[in-house]
């Protein structure tokens, strides 16, 4: 298994670019088929398929959420002033409650990749051949920018219908009321690691489907799959860390319309990008963070008690002052 995920070439041009002038990019090219070719020749497709996946969620998703939680509960007192809605947003610091959401989102990253694993073994056994194309022929720039295209724009209508009336338009549903239960547990913005702590079933309703189906569909490439695969963990990584100095116009926007829809308990802002929000007039803005935020400060029973004890210790100083400058007039 680890020599599978050592050699997946993807992950050195993510990680170990060549940036030398005396190296061409043809050479890096060559090196990058040579790589994917023998590890298309010595291991078994669906091997490949789930070690990939598995190295792309550990990378993309699991280290980068565990240092924001880290961060989160080890100071939160700064970490609150750099969430959308503030206080209201930061993870709980009980140990167990941190230990069963990491147990949950775990658990459910290996259910998904049972899941991608039995509809694999069922295509091979369908159509003898594998859910996408491992071929040793790379794929082309514009074959893997307009897969791409089609992967994310599906991704944002399905994930929005889903979203907006699987998981949210019926309350009364099973899957409905699971995903309020597990997604919606706390107030104010998620954390990183949330983003696959929610019910197996609304998760695999609301994540994976949207972009497994297109994928599928077309037949994409492995290649362009595991590419599809870390822009989509990246951004809802960052969407869900509830960050306020997330980078770039497009990625913090999206940061903030999460922090909304969870802040909102889920009455706005369904899809991933905010086109389909944007056309169905289901988009909210910041004053919803705002409300969250007001509520959160005036229920805050430390900071309450932290400033009953200050103004007590501050009369007990002006009672002390007042009672030596009465000493002192009386001499």
């Amino acid at each position: 298994m680890i020599d599978v995920l050592l050699s997946i070439p993807i992950l050195s041009y993510v990680f170990f670019p060549t940036t030398g002038a005396s190296v061409s990019t043809s050479v890096n090219i060559i090196f990058f088929y040579m790589t994917w070719s023998s590890l298309v020749f010595s291991h078994h497709p669906l091997e490949i398929h789930l070690s990939g996946l598995l190295v792309l969620r550990v990378i993309f998703w699991l280290i980068p959420s565990l240092v924001s939680l880290a961060f989160d509960v080890g100071v939160p007192s700064l970490a609150a002033g750099l969430k959308h809605g503030g206080r209201s947003s930061l993870p709980p610091r009980d140990a167990r409650k941190l230990g069963g959401l990491l147990g949950l989102a775990m658990l459910n990253v290996l259910l998904w990749m049972a899941a991608e694993a039995a509809l694999g073994m069922a295509y091979t056994l369908v159509f003898k051949r594998h859910l996408f194309r491992m071929s040793t022929t790379l794929p082309l720039p514009w074959t893997v920018t307009k897969h791409c295209g089609f992967i994310l724009a599906s991704r944002e209508v399905l994930q929005y219908h889903v979203h907006r009336r699987l998981l949210h338009g019926n309350s009364s549903g099973v899957v409905a009321r699971k995903h309020m239960a597990y997604a919606h547990a706390a107030p104010g913005a998620p954390c990183s690691l949330r983003v696959f702590a929610d019910h197996p079933l609304a998760l695999f309703l609301h994540r994976f489907l949207p972009v497994f189906l297109p994928s599928v569909l077309i037949r994409t490439h492995m290649l362009t799959y595991f590419l599809v695969t870390i822009i989509t963990t990246v951004e809802e990584t960052l969407a869900m860390s509830g960050y306020t100095f997330i980078p770039g116009i497009v990625m913090s926007g999206i940061t903030a319309r999460t922090a909304i829809h969870y802040a909102g308990k889920g009455s706005s802002n369904y899809g991933a990008l905010g086109v389909m929000d944007w056309v169905h007039g289901t988009s909210k803005g910041r004053h919803v963070l705002e409300d969250v935020k007001k509520e959160a400060d005036e229920h805050s029973v430390p900071e309450r008690s932290a400033r009953k004890v200050g103004a007590g210790s501050n009369a007990v100083k002006d009672g002390m002052g007042s009672l030596k400058k009465r000493v002192k007039s009386s001499k």
